[in-house]
């Protein structure tokens, strides 16, 4: 690798760039309430809102994955700091549904051009068990940086600050990363048929793939659904919801860290099978309990959700390696598509089950909080087919070899 690459400038600005798009969910959840009130939208316009975000991602990850090799990391997340502020800025300056779906698409564009660029730059400058471990540590910036937005959100609501305020936020990291991505040179690829399409397409033709493509779109919305909503959903839960998030993403974070040990230990397909399990039992109890129990639901749920994302991506990069940059894009890019689909469902499902018992005779915030439980009660139904996806998955590797990695070039990555 090219002795002027910077591997740990490189890290750390990925990190700052995976913190805007953390800031930008957590956030917009803090805000939902607000935006509802305000341009009295419903909770299937709110949903709406929420797949933009969700749906310029997959698009971004996808376009960025095709080019990766072609235009380098580099000019990809030019375009994310162009959209990034783009975005944020529509988004203080809007005054109207529509210009808020185009400035969520936006911010969600730019955070697809963050892991289309950050996922494969990493995997090329780390390898094996180092590879695993420096994408959880980076991955642990998206529920670290959760934590970190929520409790902004939760100050500044609670300190009368406006939604448009809390928004200015998230340009503070937009601006850190661009600094620290300015003049740097970044790796190239260490496997070479990572970086020819008609290998990646082929590799991306794998039932084994193909397989881990459908796996994603339950992994991300097992772990997005209930995140996104749990403003809405746990508002009237005697809980506050925004500690919930905080609390959630916050064991994520500390778990993501410590991440590469576990991923070793218990290999790739234990850690999914495991994770699919918890987050069955979590999603549960936020279903069922209410008061302090919301917070040890939110505990299960953290432990379950914690892995999904970087273990997927890890499992991509070390089982199918030839798929490239444009494999890892697809498999991030399919788990922001199937979660955008689902946001308007999950806020048309929030709209029937009031409906729904309101004619029971319900009212307030027992209609608020009864309608919120039917909801993520119907949100089990992701992690309990994870369950036993992974199950097959953990027969199906148990015999088979990782990916071929080259000797020489493991021994040749630096170690941040």
């Amino acid at each position: 690798m090219n002795q002027t690459i910077n591997p740990s400038r490189l890290f750390l600005a990925s990190c700052f760039a995976l913190i805007t798009t953390a800031f930008s969910f957590s956030i917009r959840a803090g805000i939902l309430p607000q935006l509802g009130t305000e341009l009295g939208l419903s909770a299937e316009q709110l949903g709406f809102i929420n797949s933009m975000w969700f749906f310029g991602f997959p698009i971004a990850m996808i376009v960025g994955g095709l080019v990766y090799y072609s235009v380098g990391p580099k000019i990809i997340m030019n375009v994310a700091f162009l959209c990034h502020t783009l975005g944020i800025l529509l988004t203080i300056y809007a005054g109207s549904y529509s210009t808020l779906l185009i400035s969520t698409l936006l911010i969600g564009i730019g955070n697809g051009c963050t892991e289309a660029a950050c996922n494969p730059m990493i995997a090329d400058m780390f390898t094996g068990a180092q590879m695993n471990k420096m994408l959880n540590r980076f991955h642990m910036w998206f529920p670290g940086g959760i934590v970190i937005g929520s409790l902004l959100s939760k100050f500044m609501t609670d300190a009368g600050l406006s939604w448009q305020t809390q928004v200015w936020v998230i340009m503070i990291p937009t601006v850190v990363y661009a600094f620290l991505f300015f003049g740097q040179a970044f790796p190239t690829s260490k496997e070479v048929k990572a970086t020819s399409l008609s290998s990646n397409f082929q590799a991306m033709l794998t039932p084994l793939f193909l397989f881990m493509f459908v796996c994603m779109a339950f992994t991300a919305i097992s772990e997005f659904g209930p995140q996104q909503w749990v403003g809405l959903i746990m508002s009237k839960s005697g809980a506050t919801p925004m500690y919930i998030l905080a609390l959630t993403t916050g064991l994520m974070a500390i778990g993501r860290y410590f991440g590469g040990p576990i991923i070793h230990r218990l290999n790739q397909t234990g850690v999914l099978l495991g994770g699919a399990v918890f987050a069955t039992i979590g999603i549960y109890l936020f279903s069922t309990q209410t008061g302090s129990m919301a917070y040890v639901a939110a505990i299960f749920f953290a432990i379950g959700v914690c892995y999904f994302w970087p273990t997927m991506i890890g499992f991509v990069a070390e089982n199918i390696p030839a798929s490239g940059a444009l494999g890892m894009s697809i498999i991030g890019g399919v788990g922001m598509f199937s979660t955008s689909i689902w946001q308007p469902i999950i806020g048309g499902w929030i709209d029937t089950a009031k409906v729904e018992k309101a004619s029971t005779g319900l009212s307030g915030d027992a209609l608020e909080l009864a309608a919120g439980q039917a909801t993520l009660a119907k949100m089990t139904m992701f992690p309990i087919f994870l369950v036993v996806a992974f199950v097959v998955l953990w027969f199906w590797m148990r015999n088979r070899k990782p990916g071929h990695v080259d000797e020489k070039l493991v021994a040749e990555q630096p170690q941040l």
